[in-house]
């Protein structure tokens, strides 16, 4: 049923209510005697009711544009209101699953590194040049004979990126035999958190069953953990070292080698363990600077 007169405009003026107020009977039975007898209802705004505009008032739609009217139009609306809702928020929640909005997958935390094709030339060497270490010319022309080397790779779990650079001393003689490496590498996780594994993995050098013992240290200072292996030369030539530093940031972990040999009769001596952490530290500081900094190139 249309609410105004015209069919073709049903929210012009309307025409007189049939719903409206009830005229009074000719002889009105006394409220006491007939309980059903409409009582008039108290003054309101003009507008205002229980749901029967004034008089002379114009009736706002009860329902929107097409919907059907009757007992059931209030209903339906609701209805139909709440049902727009739910399917609003079912489309909602499908794109946060298809956005990983609700993945169970941690974020994670690189904590500011980027990707670098070069590691190398992200390397801190100058610890390394201040202790009289220089690195040594190729030896060939293809890149297997390069020194430094350096690669890397992007992948969906890990970005991975290496640095292997061969050292000598700075006017080293010829009948010198000596043997210096620096290997670098750091990871960047992508999909899988290194904390929980990751001092037990350098710890562990110490539960090692060989003739080669190992001492671990953490070190203060350097990304959110970091520790020390230094093997134990004592009972070995004393122109030996190896020292390993490993640090994790966030979800990028870093880890530089220091391995050197000398032969007895080589007129230098590598540098002491102790010697060689400190060059590592000060390295390591730098380098993670400069892979905070760097961009996937």
């Amino acid at each position: 049923m249309s609410i105004s007169g015209d069919p073709n405009n049903p929210y012009a003026q309307p025409q007189p209510n049939p719903y409206g107020q009830v005229p009074a009977p000719q002889n009105p039975v006394p409220p006491q005697q007939n309980p059903y007898t409409q009582q008039a209802p108290p003054a309101q705004p003009p507008g205002v009711g229980y749901g029967y505009p004034a008089a002379g008032v114009p009736a706002a739609p009860a329902t929107a544009p097409g919907t059907s009217g009757g007992s059931g139009r209030g209903a339906s609306g609701w209805l139909w209101a709440v049902g727009g809702a739910l399917a609003a928020s079912a489309i909602g929640a499908s794109l946060l699953f298809a956005t990983g909005g609700f993945s169970s997958e941690p974020s994670p935390d690189l904590a500011g590194y980027g990707y670098t094709g070069d590691l190398c030339a992200a390397t801190s060497m100058t610890p390394f040049e201040n202790a009289d270490y220089e690195t040594k010319k190729s030896t060939g022309s293809t890149s297997k004979d390069a020194n430094p080397q350096h690669s890397g790779a992007q992948q969906k779990s890990l970005d991975t990126m290496w640095c292997n650079v061969s050292l000598q001393r700075e006017n080293a003689g010829s009948s010198d035999y000596s043997s210096t490496w620096l290997y670098s590498t750091a990871t960047l996780h992508k999909k899988t958190d290194p904390a929980p594994e990751f001092a037990d993995s350098y710890r562990s050098y110490e539960k090692q069953d060989t003739s080669v013992g190992y001492k671990v240290e953490s070190v203060a200072g350097l990304g959110d953990e970091a520790y020390l292996v230094t093997r134990n030369d004592e009972g070995s030539s004393s122109n030996s070292s190896y020292v390993i530093l490993g640090v994790r940031d966030g979800w990028m972990t870093y880890q530089s080698t220091w391995s050197s040999y000398a032969s007895s009769s080589s007129s230098t001596k590598p540098p002491s363990s102790s010697e060689v952490a400190t060059m590592l530290k000060t390295s390591a500081t730098e380098t993670l600077k400069r892979l905070q900094n760097s961009r996937s190139r």
